[in-house]
C-alpha cells in the first residue's frame, strides 16, 4: 500500500510540473490573432507617422524577403526595401491612411497572414495624392516577434495599360 502512495505522489508530482512548464511555455511564445495585429497595427503607425525605423523593424531583416508593390514592381531583399523607403519618405509628410476589412488568419503556431482595403493620402514631393488598394501580408513568428516575411499590395483599380486576360475581369 506504502508503494502504491508513493508511486501515485510521483506521478502528480511529474504531473503538476509538466503542466507548470507547459504553460511558462505558452505564455512567452506569442501565437495569437491579437499579437499578428498588434504588428499590423505597428507597421500602420510606422506609415503613418512616416517613419523608416518603425516601419522597416516589422520586416523580417534577411535578403530573402519579397515585396510585391502597387506599382506591379517587385522589391527582394530588406536591405532594397528599407533604401526605397529611405529615399521615398523624404519626400512624403501628412500621411492620413485607413484601414477597412481587417482578417487575420493563423496558419499555424508560428504563421499567419493579414489582408485589408486600405485608403492613403500624403503630400508627396509638394503635391496631394491619394489612392486606394488592397494588401495581404505574410507574417511569421521569428524568435519571440512577429515579422512580415511577404507583403503583395495592388490598386483597387487596375491601370487601364495593364493587360488583363478576360478571365480576370470584373464582371
Amino acid at each position: 500500500m506504502k508503494n502504491i502512495a508513493f508511486l501515485s505522489l510521483i506521478i502528480l508530482t511529474f504531473t503538476f510540473s509538466a503542466f507548470g512548464q507547459k504553460s511558462a511555455v505558452a505564455k512567452t511564445v506569442p501565437n495569437t490573432t491579437k499579437d499578428v495585429g498588434e504588428a499590423f497595427d505597428r507597421l500602420l503607425d510606422g506609415i503613418r507617422q512616416v517613419d523608416v525605423e518603425k516601419v522597416m523593424s516589422v520586416y523580417d531583416k534577411n535578403d530573402r524577403i519579397l515585396f510585391f508593390n502597387y506599382s506591379g514592381s517587385a522589391t527582394l531583399g530588406w536591405e532594397n526595401m528599407r533604401a526605397n523607403r529611405e529615399s521615398l519618405y523624404a519626400k512624403i509628410k501628412d500621411v492620413s491612411l485607413d484601414v477597412t476589412g481587417r482578417r487575420v488568419e493563423m496558419l499555424s503556431k508560428t504563421s499567419a497572414y493579414v489582408t485589408c482595403k486600405w485608403k492613403q493620402s500624403q503630400v508627396y514631393d509638394g503635391k496631394l495624392e491619394s489612392s486606394t488598394g488592397r494588401m495581404t501580408l505574410v507574417f511569421k513568428l521569428v524568435g519571440k516577434d512577429w515579422k512580415v516575411v511577404h507583403l503583395h499590395t495592388s490598386p483597387d483599380v487596375a491601370p487601364a495599360t495593364r493587360t488583363v486576360v478576360p478571365s480576370e475581369k470584373d464582371n
